[in-house]
């Protein structure tokens, strides 16, 4: 009988849980759940079953640090960096994280391959060309966000990961299927 000693593993996943991990963050899957931080350094995400079908385990990553970097260092050690999903009057924490998501992912080609999931993705999608342009309140955080992401300790993973996911979309540039989110690379 064959011996088995290697698996596969996504190159996606490879690159997103190599940059939360040097971010601090330890991902573990859980059908339970959809998205959970504890506070203690654990962010677990649904299984790929729980998930939509244009959701990967790499976006959920970038989303849930684009809530840490929106919400700040101290919100670190908070479960679920200290938002209440059900609280409507902390929408604007959600939308500020969408703003940041999308003003990150874009500097890279990638807005629309890192687009946001489920009932969020209405506003992702009609956010402006420049999501951190404009006043309101969800912007100023998220440019306070975007402020962490670029020059703080995280900065440099966050670029290699971006950097990363779009090498390996030009990789693979004309050989994706219509249907394939990888066509929304730029």
């Amino acid at each position: 009988m064959r011996q088995i000693v290697h698996t596969y593993e996504d190159p996606l996943d490879l690159i997103w849980l190599h940059a939360a991990q040097q971010m601090g963050m330890t991902v573990v899957r859980d059908d339970s759940v959809f998205a959970s931080w504890d506070g203690h350094g654990t962010l677990t995400i649904g299984t790929q079953e729980t998930l939509d079908p244009d959701d990967s385990l790499a976006q959920m990553i970038l989303h849930e640090t684009c809530h840490a970097l929106v919400e700040g260092p101290e919100a670190f050690h908070k479960p679920d960096w200290g938002l209440d999903i059900t609280d409507r009057s902390q929408l604007v924490h959600e939308h500020a994280c969408l703003r940041l998501q999308a003003a990150l992912a874009g500097s890279y080609g990638l807005r629309m391959f890192f687009a946001s999931t489920t009932n969020a993705r209405k506003y992702y999608d009609a956010l402006p060309d420049d999501p951190l342009s404009g006043d309101e309140p969800a912007t100023l955080m998220a440019r306070d966000g975007f402020d962490r992401a670029t020059v703080g300790p995280w900065s440099s993973i966050l670029s290699d990961a971006m950097n990363r996911t779009l090498a390996v979309g030009q990789l693979i540039e004309g050989m994706a299927p219509s249907s394939s989110l990888w066509q929304t690379v730029r």
